[in-house]
């Protein structure tokens, strides 16, 4: 657990709360507090749990002010440990809240399905990956009921400005950790929120939960590249981790390690193909497959999911369902060969 840091005066009236996130090794989410006339608006607000309500609510206090005088709260997305405290400050304040389009279709969607429906969604990803019928047996029994967030009141757009009077925030769509996720550039300040995009020292999660459509990780890529023109001295203020400056260098890198990952993967496909659970036991992982609880192996393939659906957009692979019905992704250029030579 990463230990946690102070509240502090950013200045030019930008504050930045410290929420922990109890029990995950990120420690915490930096909520960050801007100071309007009509009270403060809130970049995210963190997880929904007691010790992460008493350190907003007393950061909001140490800031001058409180949670009951909270103005709005935009979300760069939707994730719980930016967003599971929203609907509380919004019950204390009447504040409202705010998220990306794409992200709240998500959230009024999760909202109509329900937490049990979710639940089977995801086992029946998990076996489409290849997950064994033991595994599936231990997600449906360890995973975590998803409990959406407060839905939002209001939807922003790509390059719309934020309701913080007497202040240029502007929402900047980059999806790919989500489908609405967006960083926000604060142009009276020099300041760029941009909340799990771009991480000084970690890369955010980026996977393929819906097998039957979408590039969340091309779509990411080509999100990082809009921040090329971001200039050097921009202060950025992440959501997790610690403030920094050179977001275009940082995106860079970001970029690089997710082409590499991209050559190995395509390095272990051929054609006789391999479902996402083999191919991601693998892959180097910060704990090696085999350590892995099952929760965690689905992330994995998740993201490894992501990775294939990249390649196969670029043509270098295919994918097809076997008998059982377990996708199996295969190298393009073999796949096409063992087809032109038939069983």
């Amino acid at each position: 657990m990463r230990p946690l840091p102070s509240v502090e005066d950013l200045g030019e009236g930008v504050w930045s709360v410290p929420v922990p996130i109890p029990g995950n090794p990120l420690g915490y989410t930096l909520v960050y507090v801007l100071d309007t006339p009509r009270g403060p608006v809130l970049v995210d607000a963190g997880w929904n749990h007691e010790d992460s309500w008493r350190a907003l609510t007393a950061g909001l206090e140490a800031a001058g002010t409180s949670v009951s005088d909270v103005y709005g709260v935009v979300l760069t997305h939707f994730h719980p440990d930016h967003s599971g405290l929203t609907g509380r400050v919004r019950e204390a304040s009447g504040a409202w809240i705010a998220m990306h389009k794409a992200d709240a279709d998500l959230v009024r969607g999760f909202a109509r399905i329900g937490a049990d429906e979710q639940r089977d969604r995801q086992l029946r990803r998990a076996a489409d990956s290849g997950a064994s019928a033991a595994e599936l047996e231990r997600l449906a029994e360890t995973a975590p009921r998803f409990q959406p967030p407060a839905p939002p009141d209001r939807d922003l757009s790509d390059g719309e400005l934020v309701d913080v009077p007497r202040r240029k925030l502007r929402a900047v769509w980059t999806p790919g950790h989500t489908p609405g996720h967006i960083c926000l550039d604060l142009e009276d300040g020099g300041r760029l929120f941009t909340g799990d995009h771009v991480l000084p020292g970690i890369t955010p999660h980026i996977a393929l939960y819906d097998h039957e459509g979408g590039d969340p990780l091309g779509r990411y890529l080509a999100s990082l590249a809009q921040l090329s023109q971001i200039p050097d001295d921009t202060e950025v203020l992440p959501s997790h981790e610690h403030r920094f400056s050179g977001a275009a260098g940082r995106a860079a890198d970001i970029a690089a390690h997710h082409e590499a990952k991209l050559g190995e993967l395509a390095g272990l496909l051929d054609g006789e193909g391999a479902s996402l659970w083999e191919l991601s036991a693998q892959l180097p992982w910060k704990r090696d497959w085999d350590e892995m609880e099952v929760t965690s192996r689905r992330m994995a393939a998740a993201e490894t999911a992501a990775h294939a659906r990249t390649l196969e957009r670029r043509g270098q692979a295919v994918c097809g369902a076997d008998a059982d019905g377990v996708l199996r992704w295969r190298a393009a250029g073999a796949a096409a060969a063992r087809d032109a030579v038939g069983p």
